[in-house]
């Protein structure tokens, strides 16, 4: 096996006493092992060519397109120098819209060799969405491709936007960037000499942009530059300063911008750091224990942690190779991928891992290296994690828990737990964070008690971007982060995640947590997925409801439920009402939309209460 800085080192050691609640109370510090680095990404990715530079680093299945790690480190130098020649400087801001792409990951690691903070916008947002991502971080260079196909994140919504422009193809919806936009910003439209030098114009809807960058051939804006363009435009001395720069980068510095998912307001904009994302990078592929010698198979996106951290960071902090199966997640890709190009291990969120098991090509397909990999996003039914480990072959796969405003991961589980710890909990806490579990008043709870999950330590956010009365609403003065998430811990140290806080419905003044109910909907033999909700009722506030995805799209009674939950969890949370769909409405990242559900059930309830 290749050289592994972590072969001592796995997340949820059982025998490490760290990780248990101390004092009887729900607090729990992560090891101080292995030390924290003290490094920038720009520096990550001079380790992983000391290490294994003309080993592969990125691998793009759908285009067959390979980079070592010194051809990466190359092209981003390529890229930082292009950025330099514009303008660009520590500090500013360059927004990336784009699916998964080659270019992503060169403009991940360009803008950090130079300082500039990337700004990852949402493969799926629409005209406002962009209007007010690159407006609020007053981004001077936006980086897109043409068009996204959305197969997975618009499923079962509906959008009304002038600039969208939409085609059914293989079944996808596909969004139109050049459209959008040109709709934001018709000046784009104009002649390079009515514009700046390479490229530059002025919006009025986007006053700091300066630049736009387009992906790919076709016919482009007058005041675009094309990615190629770019890398060709600095001179000697762009490129003889970009090396001098990035040695003299704090890895206290923000280097990268997410914006949350802003459904319960505006988008707010996570600001992390390199200090942040390498370390958390080296800690979640120690517990998966990679090595130089694994290739990583990642479909889920880029613009996410997950992608990004989970998946870039963390091979370049071992020198291990990272496929990408394509621009969007499909099963038939993703396993095609994995066995073309011999993965160890794979990410994904469990609607991802049954869409492939579930796949009618599974068994034509060669899975015998899957070895680790991490599941993250939402609960991962028991017969699932089973399935994954017994017919994937991947008996070392890890469970995630984390949230973009934690770099992401505060909990993983370790090689060695069993099947229903992996189902059950989220492991227990990474190396250098602090948890606790509190109750409303804010008082640390008892092991096993019932409570929000704070979480302090290096992988807490720098705040949002330009944003202070929300940063000080989700970080106390102790530098508490308040994830919202409602948890226990057990007195070995292992997390359950129970709801979000914003879940709960009440009805007739019970409080109800949906997370109990769908994990005993989905032992039924007949139910693959459930969610559950709260829609609003005259009588009680709330009742609750179901959607179901079954086994082949069978149907399933209403009557058939009750009775199987009966005795299993109180009456009064069995569910009232129940669907059952082909799909659920997600977000990119493969995390269900219960906002969406609910929304699309309460305009069938009042239509048929209408008629």
């Amino acid at each position: 096996m290749g050289n592994n800085p972590f072969a001592s080192f796995a997340v949820g050691d059982n025998d490490d006493d760290s990780a248990r609640p101390q004092g009887g109370l729900s607090y729990v510090a992560g090891s101080k092992q292995p030390p924290l680095n003290f490094i920038t990404v720009s520096q990550l990715l001079d380790r992983a060519c000391d290490q294994n530079g003309a080993g592969d680093a990125i691998v793009f299945a759908d285009t067959d397109v390979t980079y070592s790690w010194y051809s990466l480190r190359e092209k981003a130098d390529e890229l930082a120098a292009g950025l330099l020649a514009l303008g660009i400087r520590r500090g500013n801001r360059v927004a990336i819209w784009s699916p998964n792409r080659e270019e992503w990951v060169i403009a991940q690691f360009g803008t950090a060799r130079i300082g500039a903070i990337l700004v990852n916008i949402n493969p799926a947002y629409q005209s406002a969405e962009l209007e007010f991502a690159l407006n609020k971080v007053r981004a001077r260079v936006l980086i897109m491709a043409r068009s996204q196909n959305n197969a997975q994140q618009r499923s079962g919504q509906n959008s009304k936007s002038a600039s969208r422009k939409t085609s059914q193809r293989h079944g996808r919806e596909s969004s139109d960037y050049i459209a959008i936009i040109r709709n934001l910003a018709p000046e784009i439209d104009r002649s390079t000499t009515q514009n700046g030098a390479n490229g530059e114009f002025y919006a009025q809807r986007l006053p700091a942009l300066k630049h736009v960058v387009v992906l790919g051939e076709g016919k482009n804006p007058a005041a675009s530059i094309l990615w190629s363009e770019l890398l060709s435009l600095a001179g000697p001395a762009h490129r003889a300063r970009v090396s001098g720069l990035s040695s003299k980068l704090d890895p206290d510095d923000p280097i990268n911008i997410q914006f949350t998912s802003g459904t319960t307001g505006a988008p707010k904009g996570a600001t992390l750091s390199h200090f942040n994302i390498v370390n958390n990078a080296r800690f979640c592929a120690g517990a998966m224990q990679l090595t130089a010698e694994d290739r990583v198979g990642v479909p889920v996106p880029l613009y996410h942690c997950f992608g990004m951290v989970l998946g870039v960071l963390a091979c370049a902090s071992v020198g291990a190779a990272v496929v990408f199966v394509g621009e969007t997640f499909t099963a038939a890709a993703t396993l095609e991928a994995v066995s073309r190009y011999r993965c160890t291990a794979l990410h994904g969120v469990p609607t991802m891992f049954i869409s492939m098991l579930e796949n009618e090509e599974f068994d034509h397909h060669d899975l015998s290296l899957l070895r680790t990999g991490i599941i993250g996003g939402a609960p991962c039914p028991m017969e699932t994690m089973q399935r994954i480990m017994n017919e994937m072959n991947m008996e070392h796969v890890t469970v995630a828990y984390g949230m973009t405003e934690t770099s992401p991961v505060s909990f993983q589980s370790s090689v060695d737990d069993s099947p229903e710890q992996r189902v059950s909990t989220v492991g227990r806490v990474h190396p250098h964070v602090e948890v606790k579990i509190v109750d409303s008043q804010g008082g640390i709870v008892a092991p096993g008690q019932q409570g929000e999950l704070c979480t302090r330590g290096y992988s807490v956010m720098r705040g949002y971007w330009d944003d202070a009365s929300q940063t000080r609403e989700a970080i106390d003065a102790a530098g508490w982060m308040h994830t919202g998430d409602l948890a226990t811990i057990d007195t070995d140290g292992y997390c359950r995640i129970v709801g979000r806080i914003g879940d709960m419905l009440i009805r007739g003044g019970e409080n109800i947590y949906p997370r109990e109910i769908e994990e005993c909907l989905m032992q039924h033999p007949a139910i693959v997925e459930a969610q559950v909700f709260g829609v609003p009722h005259t009588k009680l506030g709330e009742q609750v409801c179901a959607w179901l995805i079954t086994r082949n799209n069978v149907p399933i009674e209403l009557d058939t439920i009750a009775t199987f939950c009966d005795g299993q969890i109180a009456r009064f949370k069995i569910p009232e009402l129940i669907r059952v769909v082909n799909a659920f409405p997600m977000t990119v990242t493969g995390k269900p939309q219960k906002h969406e559900m609910q929304k699309a059930m309460m305009h069938e309830l009042n239509r048929s209460s209408a008629s």
